[in-house]
């Protein structure tokens, strides 16, 4: 049984925080925890270590709220989904007839792209279990178009005393993830690429990207990037359309590399975010590249269809 808000609610309630001071937040998140607690309901917090704190000091002394990291659960998107659905199996395996959580995603203009992915994708990965989640947003610090995204990727917002608002500009995921999204540039690529090959092989994409490595990243990173690029550029010749063009660029804290060809790029609006039921048209690929890089990006342009990789730091005016 569902209590709450979302009681009577079939499948993921959905909801954003929306505040402009910590009083705000704690008006809204306390009562969501404890009434979790209250009804023996499994019950999470994953914020980041400033807000994570606030919450603790606000909360009871041993009050049941579970605290996640957050740095480790939003590493990437689609970890981030893969983890939660372990945690939402679990929980249901074990008799929950709700879970509560309230989390906060990176905000940077850098790479907000894919988190705004996530943030509208997650309405239908987590549309199978009795889930009520809130998402929060500091206005105070958090750029207009992004909480314009928040609006859109959110079907309601929680408010202080229980109660919710529907999102007037909500889109549903199908239709958000269909259109294009560009990433913000990145520097590095407002100069020639370091290496450029045509219609790479596999093998060759590896060889690019080890030989961009000039040991100032943790080689960790670098393997994973080696994966994501090798993967993509299969992908892109068994998929796409030809020609298929490799760019490396490599700077002093991170790897940028795009792969273009002259497809319409995937049919799925959820490829990367979600595995592939089946390997048809790259999304299994797509899936391991977006968990293999510090960044993915996607959109079509001028040039063919782009993916774009980054390796390293994406924290970067």
């Amino acid at each position: 049984m569902r209590t709450g808000a979302a009681e009577g609610h079939a499948g993921y309630f959905h909801a954003a925080v929306r505040y402009a001071s910590d009083d705000e937040l704690l008006a809204v998140t306390v009562p969501f925890l404890l009434g979790g607690v209250e009804a023996g309901e499994p019950t999470f917090v994953s914020f980041g270590e400033r807000t994570a704190a606030l919450v603790r000091s606000a909360l009871p002394r041993d009050s049941g709220v579970r605290f996640l990291t957050a740095g480790d659960v939003y590493a990437r998107p689609a970890a981030a989904i893969r983890s939660y659905r372990r945690l939402l199996t679990e929980q249901t395996a074990a008799g929950a007839g709700q879970i509560r959580i309230i989390g906060e995603v990176p905000v940077t203009s850098n790479t907000w792209d894919w988190w705004a992915r996530y943030e509208s994708a997650i309405n239908h990965a987590y549309d199978d279990f009795p889930l009520w989640s809130m998402c929060a947003y500091d206005a105070r610090i958090t750029p207009e178009p992004v909480l314009a995204d928040v609006a859109r990727t959110h079907p309601r917002y929680a408010l202080p005393g229980g109660t919710h608002a529907d999102s007037p500009t909500y889109t549903e995921p199908r239709v958000y993830l269909s259109e294009a999204h560009p990433p913000v540039p990145d520097p590095l690529q407002s100069r020639p690429a370091t290496v450029e090959l045509a219609d790479p092989t596999p093998g060759q994409a590896r060889h690019a990207v080890h030989a961009a490595d000039r040991g100032q990243l943790p080689a960790a990173d670098v393997e994973g990037l080696v994966v994501a690029v090798s993967e993509t550029v299969t992908n892109a010749l068994r998929y796409g359309a030809p020609p298929v063009c490799l760019r490396v660029w490599s700077g002093a804290d991170r790897i940028v590399v795009t792969v273009t060809d002259q497809g319409p790029g995937p049919k799925d609006p959820y490829a990367g975010l979600l595995p592939a039921l089946d390997s048809a048209a790259g999304g299994r690929g797509l899936w391991i590249t977006h968990q293999s890089c510090n960044h993915v990006a996607a959109c079509a342009g001028d040039d063919g269809w782009t993916i774009r990789m980054i390796a390293g730091n994406t924290h970067v005016a």
